[in-house]
């Protein structure tokens, strides 16, 4: 089977530090990525867990390990759905990278997530996902240019 890599890009009107604290601030990503906090150190190998707070409990939704960290240019990391619906092994792993670019005073943030071909259930997972990231850009180019 071929690749299948969701592929999104949205040009912010903001500076790249501004796209990059929208990125990383577990305060802001709760504003866009479905009231989840993103809960590392940023700091490459270490875990990441996409958490949120609902009825007073903590609940992890999804988790990875941060992959590529250089501020303001480059963040990738890995992802899977924690619950039963897909088994908790390395090649059932996605990983999500985001790239800031420059571009006359505002920043091109592209973001890439895949590769679904060689994932439990690939198909059925880059569909429900691919039309996703396009409303959350929205959402997160909101964030960065409120900054």
């Amino acid at each position: 089977m071929d690749q299948l890599i969701v592929k999104d890009v949205i040009e912010i009107a903001a500076p790249a530090k501004n796209v990059w604290r929208m990125l990383t601030d577990p305060a802001l990503t709760k504003r866009y990525m479905f009231g989840c906090a993103a809960v590392t150190d940023w700091k490459v190998g270490s875990p990441l867990e996409w958490a949120a707070t609902v009825d007073g409990k903590d609940i992890v939704y999804v988790k990875g390990t941060v992959l590529a960290v250089e501020p303001e240019r480059l963040l990738s990391y890995t992802t899977i759905g924690v619950g039963p619906e897909y088994e908790d092994r390395p090649d059932n792993y996605l990983t999500v990278t985001c790239r800031l670019t420059p571009v006359d005073g505002k920043t091109r943030l592209e973001i890439t997530q895949g590769d679904y071909a060689r994932v439990s259930d690939g198909k059925k997972r880059y569909d429900d996902t691919v039309g996703n990231w396009g409303s959350v850009l929205q959402q997160m180019k909101a964030v960065a240019e409120s900054l």
